[in-house]
């Protein structure tokens, strides 16, 4: 007598499928994950008011922020929990996106301070050449304007007087970019 093969058999999956479909979360991933939503609140706590204007975050998780600004010692701490069991029921995302944006920014305009501040010290060594580039790159220069500002930053500079013209200079390059 020949045994018949079990149809029960072929239709439990393997224990490598089950391995596919099931993503094990370790304890201390979840820890981890907790820490660094805890820490995004802090970020946020740290932020001015007009930064958090620029950050999209509803009205339970910006009034709890609002309130870890007010709060110190122990109380914040538990504050800071706080904010970051309401992070872990939003997604964070777009959360992190702007303040990511917002801190690279800070960076980009230190950037282009020191683009500006190159340029003005290329103007006062080099002068006329420099300035058709600074008309080429800010079409709305005013050539005499900027003429004049590096004229009278030379002669601060030779004659050891405080850098009125040298800051003018920043500033009216500054405005250019802006403007650009």
């Amino acid at each position: 007598m020949a045994r018949q093969p079990e149809d029960w058999l072929d239709e439990t999956p393997s224990p490598q499928e089950d391995d596919d479909e099931i993503i094990w979360v370790s304890k201390s991933e979840i820890k981890r994950d907790a820490e660094a939503l805890k820490k995004l609140g802090a970020e946020l706590v740290d932020l001015s008011k007009n930064e958090l204007e620029r950050i999209p975050l509803d009205e339970d998780l910006l009034a709890a922020i609002e309130l870890a600004q007010k709060i110190r010692r122990e109380g914040r701490r538990r504050q800071l929990q706080l904010i970051g069991k309401l992070l872990r029921a939003r997604d964070p995302e777009p959360i992190t996106e702007a303040l990511d944006r917002l801190k690279n920014r800070h960076n980009q305009q230190t950037l282009i301070f020191h683009k500006l501040e190159d340029l003005r010290i290329r103007l006062l060594e080099n002068g006329d050449e420099v300035i058709e580039e600074v008309v080429e790159l800010f079409p709305m220069t005013d050539r005499q304007q900027l003429r004049a500002l590096v004229r009278n930053a030379k002669k601060e500079k030779a004659a050891a007087k405080p850098p009125k013209s040298f800051r003018q200079l920043f500033q009216y390059l500054k405005e250019l970019s802006e403007t650009a």
